[in-house]
Protein backbone atom coordinates (compact mmCIF):
# COMPACT_ATOMS: atom_id res chain seq x y z
CA UNK A 1 0.00 0.00 0.00
CA UNK A 2 1.69 3.48 -1.28
CA UNK A 3 0.25 6.65 0.09
CA UNK A 4 2.07 9.66 -0.49
CA UNK A 5 2.08 12.30 2.33
CA UNK A 6 0.08 15.87 1.64
CA UNK A 7 1.36 18.09 -0.96
CA UNK A 8 3.13 21.41 0.40
CA UNK A 9 0.07 24.10 -1.08
CA UNK A 10 2.65 26.10 -2.56
CA UNK A 11 3.43 23.17 -4.72
CA UNK A 12 -0.25 22.48 -5.21
CA UNK A 13 -0.72 25.90 -6.12
CA UNK A 14 2.47 25.75 -8.37
CA UNK A 15 1.01 22.71 -10.58
CA UNK A 16 -2.59 23.89 -10.48
CA UNK A 17 -0.88 27.52 -12.20
CA UNK A 18 0.98 24.89 -14.58
CA UNK A 19 -1.84 23.31 -15.56
CA UNK A 20 -4.30 26.16 -16.01
CA UNK A 21 -1.37 27.85 -18.13
CA UNK A 22 -1.89 24.79 -20.35
CA UNK A 23 -5.05 24.80 -20.30
CA UNK A 24 -5.40 27.84 -21.50
CA UNK A 25 -3.36 26.86 -25.03
CA UNK A 26 -4.74 23.89 -25.46
CA UNK A 27 -7.92 23.29 -24.11
CA UNK A 28 -10.56 20.72 -26.16
CA UNK A 29 -13.69 23.16 -28.20
CA UNK A 30 -15.76 21.33 -26.95
CA UNK A 31 -19.94 22.51 -27.69
CA UNK A 32 -20.86 22.89 -23.88
CA UNK A 33 -18.25 24.81 -23.04
CA UNK A 34 -17.55 28.46 -22.77
CA UNK A 35 -15.23 30.42 -24.68
CA UNK A 36 -13.05 31.91 -22.20
CA UNK A 37 -14.12 34.83 -20.61
CA UNK A 38 -17.72 34.59 -21.02
CA UNK A 39 -19.46 32.50 -18.48
CA UNK A 40 -20.78 28.79 -18.07
CA UNK A 41 -24.47 28.23 -19.21
CA UNK A 42 -25.49 25.87 -17.04
CA UNK A 43 -28.25 23.93 -18.77
CA UNK A 44 -25.49 23.09 -20.88
CA UNK A 45 -23.29 22.05 -18.07
CA UNK A 46 -25.72 19.92 -16.86
CA UNK A 47 -26.78 18.07 -20.15
CA UNK A 48 -23.17 18.04 -21.41
CA UNK A 49 -22.15 15.74 -17.86
CA UNK A 50 -25.51 13.54 -17.92
CA UNK A 51 -24.63 12.19 -21.27
CA UNK A 52 -21.00 12.10 -20.57
CA UNK A 53 -21.76 9.43 -17.64
CA UNK A 54 -19.50 5.94 -19.26
CA UNK A 55 -20.03 7.72 -22.76
CA UNK A 56 -17.22 9.25 -24.81
CA UNK A 57 -17.16 12.67 -25.82
CA UNK A 58 -17.40 11.12 -29.60
CA UNK A 59 -20.21 9.79 -29.15
CA UNK A 60 -21.95 12.16 -26.87
CA UNK A 61 -21.22 15.53 -29.28
CA UNK A 62 -24.01 15.11 -31.81
CA UNK A 63 -26.26 14.04 -29.46
CA UNK A 64 -25.96 17.05 -27.43
CA UNK A 65 -26.26 19.30 -30.61
CA UNK A 66 -29.50 17.41 -31.43
CA UNK A 67 -30.82 17.85 -27.75
CA UNK A 68 -29.96 21.71 -27.62
CA UNK A 69 -31.33 22.28 -31.18
CA UNK A 70 -34.44 20.69 -30.37
CA UNK A 71 -34.92 21.56 -26.52
CA UNK A 72 -32.80 24.73 -26.09
CA UNK A 73 -33.43 25.19 -22.93
CA UNK A 74 -34.27 23.21 -19.43
CA UNK A 75 -37.95 24.61 -19.87
CA UNK A 76 -38.36 23.23 -23.41
CA UNK A 77 -36.86 20.15 -22.48
CA UNK A 78 -39.23 19.49 -19.63
CA UNK A 79 -42.01 20.56 -21.33
CA UNK A 80 -41.24 17.72 -23.66
CA UNK A 81 -43.04 14.30 -23.76
CA UNK A 82 -40.97 11.52 -22.53
CA UNK A 83 -41.45 9.11 -25.26
CA UNK A 84 -39.60 12.18 -27.25
CA UNK A 85 -36.92 12.60 -25.03
CA UNK A 86 -35.94 8.73 -25.06
CA UNK A 87 -36.46 8.07 -29.01
CA UNK A 88 -33.93 11.19 -29.36
CA UNK A 89 -31.82 9.35 -26.55
CA UNK A 90 -32.01 5.89 -28.51
CA UNK A 91 -28.39 4.25 -29.10
CA UNK A 92 -27.05 6.38 -26.38
CA UNK A 93 -27.28 4.11 -23.51
CA UNK A 94 -27.49 3.60 -20.03
CA UNK A 95 -31.55 4.41 -20.38
CA UNK A 96 -32.19 5.25 -17.11
CA UNK A 97 -30.31 8.59 -17.63
CA UNK A 98 -32.46 10.00 -20.08
CA UNK A 99 -35.41 9.21 -17.42
CA UNK A 100 -33.68 10.94 -14.96
CA UNK A 101 -32.76 13.47 -17.20
CA UNK A 102 -36.62 14.45 -18.13
CA UNK A 103 -37.51 14.16 -14.43
CA UNK A 104 -34.49 16.60 -13.79
CA UNK A 105 -35.52 19.17 -16.40
CA UNK A 106 -39.25 19.09 -14.86
CA UNK A 107 -38.25 19.64 -11.34
CA UNK A 108 -35.93 22.28 -11.87
CA UNK A 109 -38.41 24.44 -14.16
CA UNK A 110 -41.56 23.33 -11.78
CA UNK A 111 -39.86 23.95 -8.58
CA UNK A 112 -36.66 26.39 -8.97
CA UNK A 113 -38.16 28.91 -11.93
CA UNK A 114 -35.61 26.84 -14.72
CA UNK A 115 -32.30 27.97 -12.46
CA UNK A 116 -30.17 25.15 -11.32
CA UNK A 117 -29.23 25.67 -7.86
CA UNK A 118 -25.51 26.24 -7.04
CA UNK A 119 -24.18 24.39 -4.34
CA UNK A 120 -23.44 20.44 -4.59
CA UNK A 121 -25.76 19.30 -1.73
CA UNK A 122 -28.89 21.22 -3.81
CA UNK A 123 -27.30 19.58 -6.72
CA UNK A 124 -27.66 16.28 -5.53
CA UNK A 125 -31.15 16.39 -4.38
CA UNK A 126 -32.34 16.28 -8.01
CA UNK A 127 -33.02 13.08 -10.28
CA UNK A 128 -29.84 11.61 -11.84
CA UNK A 129 -27.29 13.59 -10.29
CA UNK A 130 -24.69 12.37 -7.98
CA UNK A 131 -21.29 13.25 -6.70
CA UNK A 132 -19.52 13.55 -9.32
CA UNK A 133 -22.09 15.78 -11.56
CA UNK A 134 -23.01 17.58 -8.89
CA UNK A 135 -19.54 18.74 -8.26
CA UNK A 136 -18.66 19.59 -11.57
CA UNK A 137 -21.66 21.55 -11.93
CA UNK A 138 -21.27 23.85 -9.38
CA UNK A 139 -17.22 24.19 -10.50
CA UNK A 140 -17.93 24.41 -14.33
CA UNK A 141 -21.35 26.72 -14.41
CA UNK A 142 -20.72 28.44 -10.86
CA UNK A 143 -17.16 28.70 -10.15
CA UNK A 144 -17.24 26.95 -6.64
CA UNK A 145 -14.16 24.89 -5.80
CA UNK A 146 -15.71 21.54 -5.76
CA UNK A 147 -13.75 18.52 -6.25
CA UNK A 148 -14.56 17.29 -9.64
CA UNK A 149 -13.19 13.28 -9.73
CA UNK A 150 -13.72 11.28 -13.04
CA UNK A 151 -11.92 8.01 -14.95
CA UNK A 152 -9.63 10.69 -16.45
CA UNK A 153 -8.55 12.42 -13.05
CA UNK A 154 -8.13 9.30 -10.96
CA UNK A 155 -5.61 7.78 -13.76
CA UNK A 156 -3.86 11.45 -13.64
CA UNK A 157 -3.91 11.09 -9.11
CA UNK A 158 -2.86 7.78 -9.73
CA UNK A 159 0.52 8.81 -11.81
CA UNK A 160 1.33 11.52 -10.35
CA UNK A 161 1.33 10.50 -6.47
CA UNK A 162 2.25 6.96 -7.82
CA UNK A 163 -0.56 5.47 -6.13
CA UNK A 164 -0.33 1.43 -6.63
CA UNK A 165 -3.50 0.75 -4.94
CA UNK A 166 -5.95 -0.90 -7.08
CA UNK A 167 -9.14 0.81 -8.12
CA UNK A 168 -11.85 0.38 -7.15
CA UNK A 169 -10.77 0.55 -3.37
CA UNK A 170 -8.44 3.05 -3.70
CA UNK A 171 -11.31 5.37 -5.53
CA UNK A 172 -11.79 7.52 -2.14
CA UNK A 173 -7.63 8.04 -1.66
CA UNK A 174 -7.23 9.47 -5.19
CA UNK A 175 -9.74 11.86 -5.14
CA UNK A 176 -8.39 12.84 -1.61
CA UNK A 177 -4.82 13.49 -3.64
CA UNK A 178 -7.41 15.47 -6.22
CA UNK A 179 -8.78 17.69 -3.38
CA UNK A 180 -5.15 18.62 -2.48
CA UNK A 181 -4.70 20.73 -6.04
CA UNK A 182 -8.25 21.85 -6.28
CA UNK A 183 -7.83 25.43 -6.39
CA UNK A 184 -10.95 28.10 -5.51
CA UNK A 185 -9.75 30.51 -8.10
CA UNK A 186 -10.84 29.54 -11.62
CA UNK A 187 -12.45 26.28 -10.25
CA UNK A 188 -14.11 25.03 -13.24
CA UNK A 189 -11.45 25.94 -15.61
CA UNK A 190 -8.88 23.45 -13.23
CA UNK A 191 -11.48 20.83 -13.42
CA UNK A 192 -11.80 20.87 -16.90
CA UNK A 193 -7.95 21.41 -17.44
CA UNK A 194 -7.51 18.03 -15.29
CA UNK A 195 -9.86 16.57 -16.99
CA UNK A 196 -8.77 17.21 -20.49
CA UNK A 197 -5.21 16.29 -19.41
CA UNK A 198 -6.25 12.84 -18.60
CA UNK A 199 -8.18 12.74 -21.79
CA UNK A 200 -5.72 13.83 -24.35
CA UNK A 201 -1.88 13.73 -23.00
CA UNK A 202 -2.17 11.47 -19.91
CA UNK A 203 -3.91 8.59 -22.13
CA UNK A 204 -4.60 5.24 -20.74
CA UNK A 205 -2.38 3.63 -22.99
CA UNK A 206 1.28 4.86 -24.23
CA UNK A 207 0.84 8.54 -22.27
CA UNK A 208 2.56 11.66 -23.76
CA UNK A 209 4.32 12.51 -21.15
CA UNK A 210 7.00 15.02 -22.86
CA UNK A 211 4.49 17.27 -23.22
CA UNK A 212 2.61 17.07 -19.74
CA UNK A 213 2.66 20.29 -17.26
CA UNK A 214 3.24 17.99 -15.10
CA UNK A 215 5.65 15.83 -16.03
CA UNK A 216 8.13 16.81 -13.50
CA UNK A 217 6.20 16.86 -10.16
CA UNK A 218 4.83 12.98 -11.59
CA UNK A 219 6.06 10.46 -9.27
CA UNK A 220 5.02 7.72 -11.71
CA UNK A 221 6.78 8.84 -14.26
CA UNK A 222 10.27 9.18 -12.21
CA UNK A 223 9.90 5.56 -11.12
CA UNK A 224 9.17 4.10 -14.38
CA UNK A 225 5.57 2.64 -13.67
CA UNK A 226 3.17 5.80 -15.26
CA UNK A 227 2.16 3.17 -17.88
CA UNK A 228 1.08 0.62 -15.26
CA UNK A 229 -1.23 2.97 -13.36
CA UNK A 230 -3.76 2.87 -12.39
CA UNK A 231 -3.63 -0.91 -10.92
CA UNK A 232 -7.04 -2.25 -11.58
CA UNK A 233 -8.73 -5.69 -9.50
CA UNK A 234 -9.43 -8.04 -11.58
CA UNK A 235 -13.17 -7.56 -12.27
CA UNK A 236 -15.48 -10.56 -12.35
CA UNK A 237 -16.07 -12.77 -15.60
CA UNK A 238 -19.47 -11.34 -17.05
CA UNK A 239 -22.10 -13.81 -17.12
CA UNK A 240 -24.14 -14.84 -20.16
CA UNK A 241 -27.98 -14.58 -20.50
CA UNK A 242 -30.59 -15.82 -23.40
CA UNK A 243 -33.53 -15.14 -24.77
CA UNK A 244 -35.74 -15.44 -27.71
CA UNK A 245 -37.03 -12.11 -29.61
CA UNK A 246 -40.30 -12.44 -31.97
CA UNK A 247 -40.04 -10.57 -35.12
CA UNK A 248 -43.79 -10.16 -36.07
CA UNK A 249 -44.62 -8.98 -39.58
CA UNK A 250 -48.27 -8.03 -40.74
CA UNK A 251 -49.81 -7.70 -43.74
CA UNK A 252 -49.01 -4.79 -44.60
CA UNK A 253 -45.55 -4.73 -43.89
CA UNK A 254 -45.77 -2.96 -40.60
CA UNK A 255 -43.57 -5.37 -37.14
CA UNK A 256 -45.23 -5.24 -33.98
CA UNK A 257 -42.90 -3.24 -30.91
CA UNK A 258 -43.59 -2.89 -27.71
CA UNK A 259 -42.44 -0.37 -25.13
CA UNK A 260 -40.62 -1.90 -21.90
CA UNK A 261 -41.50 -1.10 -18.11
CA UNK A 262 -40.83 2.29 -17.80
CA UNK A 263 -38.31 0.94 -14.46
CA UNK A 264 -35.62 -1.78 -15.17
CA UNK A 265 -33.37 -2.34 -17.56
CA UNK A 266 -33.55 -0.67 -21.02
CA UNK A 267 -37.09 1.02 -18.90
CA UNK A 268 -39.40 3.17 -21.26
CA UNK A 269 -37.78 1.76 -24.41
CA UNK A 270 -39.27 0.21 -27.45
CA UNK A 271 -38.26 -3.19 -28.43
CA UNK A 272 -38.71 -6.36 -30.44
CA UNK A 273 -41.33 -8.64 -28.31
CA UNK A 274 -38.59 -10.77 -26.23
CA UNK A 275 -38.65 -13.59 -23.96
CA UNK A 276 -37.52 -13.15 -20.19
CA UNK A 277 -33.49 -13.11 -20.17
CA UNK A 278 -32.06 -16.13 -18.11
CA UNK A 279 -28.73 -18.18 -18.47
CA UNK A 280 -30.09 -21.38 -19.71
CA UNK A 281 -30.99 -21.79 -23.75
CA UNK A 282 -34.74 -21.26 -24.60
CA UNK A 283 -36.70 -23.82 -26.46
CA UNK A 284 -38.92 -22.58 -29.16
CA UNK A 285 -41.92 -24.55 -27.89
CA UNK A 286 -41.08 -23.60 -24.23
CA UNK A 287 -40.52 -19.62 -25.34
CA UNK A 288 -43.51 -19.24 -27.18
CA UNK A 289 -45.99 -18.56 -23.60
CA UNK A 290 -43.52 -15.16 -24.18
CA UNK A 291 -45.12 -14.68 -27.59
CA UNK A 292 -46.75 -11.68 -28.27
CA UNK A 293 -49.73 -12.93 -30.74
CA UNK A 294 -50.67 -16.59 -30.04
CA UNK A 295 -50.28 -19.38 -32.88
CA UNK A 296 -54.24 -19.10 -33.56
CA UNK A 297 -52.92 -15.58 -35.26
CA UNK A 298 -49.95 -16.19 -37.02
CA UNK A 299 -50.19 -17.34 -40.77
CA UNK A 300 -47.49 -19.96 -40.42
CA UNK A 301 -45.06 -21.46 -37.43
CA UNK A 302 -42.54 -19.55 -36.24
CA UNK A 303 -39.62 -19.82 -38.32
CA UNK A 304 -35.92 -19.06 -36.12
CA UNK A 305 -33.34 -17.18 -38.58
CA UNK A 306 -30.06 -17.74 -38.77
CA UNK A 307 -27.75 -16.13 -36.90
CA UNK A 308 -27.25 -14.86 -33.64
CA UNK A 309 -27.81 -11.25 -31.77
CA UNK A 310 -24.96 -10.76 -29.41
CA UNK A 311 -25.11 -7.36 -26.91
CA UNK A 312 -22.95 -6.55 -23.67
CA UNK A 313 -24.27 -4.88 -20.62
CA UNK A 314 -22.25 -3.33 -17.67
CA UNK A 315 -22.96 -6.65 -15.64
CA UNK A 316 -23.92 -9.55 -18.43
CA UNK A 317 -23.50 -10.82 -22.12
CA UNK A 318 -26.68 -11.09 -23.94
CA UNK A 319 -27.70 -13.66 -26.49
CA UNK A 320 -31.07 -13.49 -28.80
CA UNK A 321 -32.00 -15.76 -31.45
CA UNK A 322 -34.74 -14.06 -33.39
CA UNK A 323 -38.20 -16.05 -34.72
CA UNK A 324 -40.41 -14.85 -37.49
CA UNK A 325 -43.59 -15.02 -38.59
CA UNK A 326 -46.64 -13.30 -40.18
CA UNK A 327 -49.57 -12.35 -38.59
CA UNK A 328 -52.90 -13.08 -40.43
CA UNK A 329 -53.95 -9.56 -39.36
CA UNK A 330 -53.34 -6.46 -37.13
CA UNK A 331 -55.57 -7.99 -34.37
CA UNK A 332 -55.68 -5.47 -30.81
CA UNK A 333 -52.55 -6.05 -28.84
CA UNK A 334 -50.67 -4.00 -26.70
CA UNK A 335 -47.55 -2.72 -28.61
CA UNK A 336 -46.97 -0.58 -31.84
CA UNK A 337 -47.80 -1.88 -35.32
CA UNK A 338 -44.77 0.05 -37.25
CA UNK A 339 -43.87 0.83 -40.29
CA UNK A 340 -40.81 -0.41 -41.70
CA UNK A 341 -39.74 2.95 -43.28
CA UNK A 342 -40.46 4.08 -39.62
CA UNK A 343 -38.73 2.49 -37.32
CA UNK A 344 -36.00 5.05 -37.23
CA UNK A 345 -38.57 7.45 -35.70
CA UNK A 346 -38.58 4.79 -32.31
CA UNK A 347 -36.98 4.49 -29.26
CA UNK A 348 -34.87 1.33 -30.10
CA UNK A 349 -32.02 0.98 -27.85
CA UNK A 350 -28.76 -0.24 -29.48
CA UNK A 351 -29.65 -3.78 -28.99
CA UNK A 352 -33.09 -4.05 -30.50
CA UNK A 353 -31.63 -2.03 -33.19
CA UNK A 354 -29.29 -4.88 -33.92
CA UNK A 355 -32.22 -7.47 -33.79
CA UNK A 356 -34.05 -5.62 -36.49
CA UNK A 357 -30.84 -5.27 -38.87
CA UNK A 358 -30.70 -9.28 -38.37
CA UNK A 359 -34.26 -9.51 -38.94
CA UNK A 360 -34.41 -7.77 -42.03
CA UNK A 361 -31.18 -9.34 -43.45
CA UNK A 362 -32.66 -12.71 -42.84
CA UNK A 363 -36.43 -13.14 -42.81
CA UNK A 364 -38.00 -12.54 -45.72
Amino acid sequence: MLYCSPMPLSDARALSDRLLAWYDRDRRLLPWRAAPGEPADAYRVWLSEVMLQQTTVAAVIPYFNAFLARWPTVAALAAAPVEEVMQAWAGLGYYARARNLHQCAKTVTEWRGGHFPEDEESLRRLPGIGDYTAAAIAAIAFGHRAVVVDGNVERVMARLFAVTDPLPGVKPRLKALAAELTPTERAGDYAQAVMDLGATLCSPRSPACGLCPWREACRGLAQGIEASLPARAPKPERPTRRGIAFWIVARDGSVLLRRRPPQGLLGGMMEVPSTEWRPEVWDLDEAQSFAPLPAARLAEPWRPLPGLVRHTFTHFHLELTVVAARATGQPPVRGLWCPLDRLAEQALPTLMRKVVRLALSKAY
